[in-house]
């Protein structure tokens, strides 16, 4: 089973009743979901969905590892892939194949159901090795509290890894709603 249209509609619904005032941010998005893309492939252009892991530690810092090809700091994250069941699973799947942090020691952070903490947008720059095209990621990003911090990086994407101050985040809006935790 993979993730569906109906399934990141009805995130993105609860998201925006949480957060309406992020409804242009995501407009693009919004947009996205209607009929004959698949959002959820990563071959999907000009615009796909990824999942990102917020991993929250015991000290309230955020695990955050710098992408080879995109030279950024990003939180642990991977496209949506045919065997996982929801956005949450994917980012939990992808924290765990990027950081060897396994998903079964991550908690997630008190909340009303499972709900992303934030979503970005954010521009890939073209890969002519891979093929793909300029394109957008429209990242759900979902807070965990991990209580195993030893990281294992996997050097295919990544270069280094660093526990981080939410008031250390690259992204404002993110490091607000985590620091609220």
């Amino acid at each position: 089973m993979t993730v569906t249209h109906e399934q990141i509609r009805a995130v993105l619904a609860d998201y925006l009743d949480a957060h309406p005032d992020r409804a242009p941010g995501v407009a693009r998005l919004t947009h996205s979901l209607g009929p004959g893309l698949d959002i959820a492939s990563r071959k999907t252009f000009p615009l796909h969905v990824t999942c990102s892991a917020a991993a929250v530690d015991d000290a309230g810092r955020i695990l955050m590892t710098h992408h080879r090809a995109l030279n950024r700091w990003l939180l642990p994250g991977g496209h949506i892939e045919p065997g996982d069941d929801s956005l949450y699973a994917t980012a939990l799947r992808a924290l765990e194949e990027e950081t060897g942090i396994a998903w079964r020691h991550a908690v997630s952070l008190p909340a009303p159901g499972i709900a992303p903490v934030d979503i970005e947008l954010h521009q890939v720059p073209a890969d002519p090795a891979s093929g793909e095209p300029e394109h957008w990621h429209a990242d759900f990003r979902f807070a965990v509290r991990v209580r195993d911090t030893a990281v294992t990086l996997q050097f295919s994407e990544l270069t280094a890894f660093s526990w981080r101050q939410s008031a250390d985040l690259p992204a404002p809006r993110l490091a607000i709603r985590i620091a609220a935790f």
